[in-house]
């Protein structure tokens, strides 16, 4: 007698920051215009497949950020705002980990898989992977699911978005995280 498949381990899709006060910043400024549509698609196959889904919000301290509670920039991008099932992560820092109970809720439900998306790639993503690397869980980040802003470094020298994307995903690779494309997360999802 044969036994059944056992179910296919839970992966998180953990979406970061993607509300409404991002879509104010000058698109000029960023690289990977086609992040939204990247992570719209995730997301609906995360839905397909049952398996989870994190969304993080950031709310500002700061008086007067886009992201203040209360203002509208905090609000959902309306074609990723979550279900009333999907699990809601409030963050003050860049880290989605700090202070929110997000690793106790992802181990509470025994998952170890994590692939990130959202914004910005060298803040919220970075840090957020990087803390899930050290805590010890597998971490993915979506190379072509998040994107950056064009930024100064210390010593004032100008970097464009794409260079700050890409160093930011070089920071990560190997060392807290699997930098991958959307199709090869899509094809590990669908294989279980």
């Amino acid at each position: 007698m044969t036994q059944p498949a056992a179910p296919p381990a839970p992966i998180a899709l953990i979406i970061i920051d993607m509300q409404k006060g991002m879509q104010r910043m000058p698109a000029h400024t960023r690289n990977n215009p086609g992040a939204e549509a990247v992570i719209a698609q995730l997301l609906a196959a995360w839905r397909q497949a049952g398996q989870p889904v994190v969304h993080v919000r950031h709310l500002s301290r700061t008086p007067g950020s886009p992201f203040w509670p209360g203002q509208d920039g905090v609000e959902w991008q309306p074609a990723l705002a979550p279900l009333p099932h999907e699990h809601v992560v409030d963050k003050h820092v860049p880290d989605a980990f700090t202070h929110s109970q997000l690793e106790r809720w992802l181990h509470q439900r025994g998952i170890g898989r994590l692939v990130l998306v959202g914004v910005s790639t060298n803040n919220s993503v970075e840090a957020t992977a990087r803390s899930g690397g050290n805590l010890g869980f597998d971490v993915r980040v979506v190379a072509d699911g998040c994107y950056a802003y064009a930024q100064a470094d210390f010593d004032g020298v100008a970097h464009s978005a794409q260079t700050v994307h890409a160093m930011a995903l070089a920071n990560l690779h190997g060392e807290y995280a699997t930098v991958q494309l959307s199709a090869e997360v899509l094809h590990g999802l669908a294989l279980g």
